[in-house]
């Protein structure tokens, strides 16, 4: 039976998207890669892997075809990890009913693991990969959205991106609850850099915990990041209001502090000596963060942009950097004006 809302991707996220449009009653399916998948996920009535504990409302059903729930779909979340979106979007494309509203709840920039590609928004990637005429339906969705935190009914917000308006509100009525406030914006640059760039930021953050360094470093760590993601964002085109939203600010603090942040995570371990691709082989799900922090550092190069806590991730990362001495690096900078880069840019996103 074809879906009315289909959430494409199994993971944590995904998973409780689907919970959350199933609990209000609407008629949703979750699109799994395989068969096998999605007959377990059936079976079970729960994503054991992802999101155990969380049973599925009578409402969601689970199928591996996209034929099968896309042909008169109207909604589509695209909740898959940001370097398979091109990929997944492939699979897709000749299912897709004409009129379908696209929400990209993917949170990274992609990156082909080298320093050539041209490091595209998802929604660039979207409308790359589908026709035309898709191109005015694409919304991003973006936030301080811990998933399990939502699946458990805790109090959440996020908010959704579209260039047209009345989008943003269809899909801000789709998803809000009692417990899961939407808001919308009209800066679907602003909101996606913030999703994806605070990333960069958690793993810093979560490396800065596990060598100790206190609350004073984590909360002025934590602050120039935001600087440095408004920089270039400012610089892509972003309006700089949007990173002191929840797509900058509220989205930052979530993820830099809490237990439950994959890229947290990584950056601690890394602080204890653990090796980036042995954390990853022990992960079941994928830190965004690690391929952000290569493509935005091509990005900021691309516009001229200082982004100083990137080139000192991507040295940790890729160039097997001590994080102690990353650390060291950073407090041992140059002085600068606390707003460089955000301030000289003002006079002309007024005039917008």
């Amino acid at each position: 039976m074809a879906a009315h809302i289909v959430v494409a991707g199994t993971g944590t996220w995904g998973t409780t998207l689907a919970v959350l449009l199933a609990r209000k009653r609407l008629n949703v399916s979750l699109l799994a890669r395989t068969a096998t998948e999605a007959s377990t996920l059936q079976a079970d009535r729960e994503n054991r892997r992802f999101l155990p504990g969380i049973t599925f409302p009578n409402p969601l059903a689970v199928s591996s075809s996209p034929d099968q729930v896309l042909g008169n779909c109207s909604m589509l979340f695209l909740v898959v990890p940001s370097q398979t979106m091109r990929s997944n979007l492939g699979r897709l494309r000749s299912s897709l009913a004409p009129g379908t509203i696209l929400v990209s709840a993917s949170k990274g920039i992609e990156s082909d693991g080298t320093d050539n590609i041209a490091c595209r928004r998802m929604s660039e990637v979207i409308a790359e990969e589908l026709p035309e005429e898709f191109g005015s339906r694409i919304c991003v969705l973006s936030g301080p959205t811990l998933a399990r935190e939502i699946a458990q009914n805790l109090p959440a917000t996020a908010v959704v991106a579209a260039r047209d308006e009345g989008l943003a509100r269809v899909v801000q009525e789709t998803l809000i609850t009692p417990t899961f406030r939407v808001y919308t914006s009209g800066d679907v640059v602003g909101v996606e850099l913030g999703g994806a760039l605070k990333n960069i930021i958690a793993l810093g953050a979560g490396m800065g915990d596990g060598l100790a360094v206190g609350d004073n470093a984590k909360a002025a760590f934590m602050t120039r990041g935001l600087a440095e993601i408004a920089r270039l964002g400012v610089a892509a085109g972003a309006n700089p209001l949007t990173f002191a939203g929840l797509a900058g600010l509220g989205d930052l603090v979530a993820t830099c502090s809490s237990r439950l942040s994959r890229n947290r995570f990584v950056g601690e371990e890394l602080a204890r000596g653990r090796k980036l691709a042995d954390i990853q082989a022990s992960m079941h799900m994928v830190a965004e963060g690690v391929s952000t922090t290569r493509a935005a550092r091509l990005l900021a190069r691309k516009y001229g942009i200082e982004m100083p806590i990137t080139e000192l991730m991507y040295d940790v990362l890729f160039q097997d950097k001590d994080p102690r001495a990353a650390v060291a690096e950073l407090m041992t900078r140059e002085p600068k004006s606390e707003l460089q880069g955000i301030e000289e840019s003002m006079p002309s996103i007024l005039q917008r």
